[in-house]
């Protein structure tokens, strides 16, 4: 018997495709260069990375956040992006970098107890056969100032990704910093 136009079936009418298991979870008790995750088993199509963050640097309010894959420092990266803040858009690419740009991170220089969130996927992370790609989507919110963006880079490298790390370009990664990795089916 049709239920609003929809055929009745055995199977759910909405039903979770895939999951998330918790790998790791870190969160800061004291201030540190970098966040890394490492011994990353590959038994799982895609990686995810959920976080809220905020950079040591003064007199800045906001800050890129750098992403390596694999400790690799090479020039064998590259980074698309799309940016506002309320009032105007701006978008760029970088080319042949040593990190992939992973989203802006609010500074010391701002609004005082105000992280950034951000949630960062890097596909098909196992693959030996094709190059990397990572998307972040990340934002913050300083009582009407802020940032949302978008960022999508590549990993020229077909090695698996076994090591994650994140640094903020500029400063250090503030106390209560939290990031947590999920393995994603």
């Amino acid at each position: 018997m049709p239920i609003l136009g929809i055929m009745a079936s055995s199977r759910p009418a909405f039903e979770l495709v895939g999951s998330y298991d918790s790998l790791a979870t870190v969160t800061l008790s004291a201030s540190t260069a970098s966040i890394e995750f490492a011994g990353i088993p590959n038994t799982y199509k895609h990686l995810q990375i959920r976080g809220i963050g905020r950079s040591t640097q003064t007199p800045d309010t906001s800050v890129n956040v750098y992403l390596r894959l694999n400790s690799d420092t090479a020039s064998n990266y590259s980074t698309h992006y799309l940016t506002g803040n309320g009032t105007s858009a701006s978008a760029g690419a970088a080319a042949s970098t040593s990190f992939i740009y992973a989203g802006g991170v609010v500074a010391a220089g701002s609004t005082a107890s105000t992280f950034e969130g951000s949630v960062i996927d890097i596909l098909d992370y196992a693959n030996t056969n094709k190059y990397k790609t990572v998307r972040t989507l990340a934002g913050w919110d300083a009582n009407g100032s802020g940032l949302v963006s978008f960022w999508s880079g590549s990993w020229r490298n077909t090695n698996a990704t076994t090591t994650i790390t994140l640094l903020p370009n500029l400063g250090n990664w503030a106390q209560y910093s939290q990031f947590a990795l999920y393995g994603v089916n």
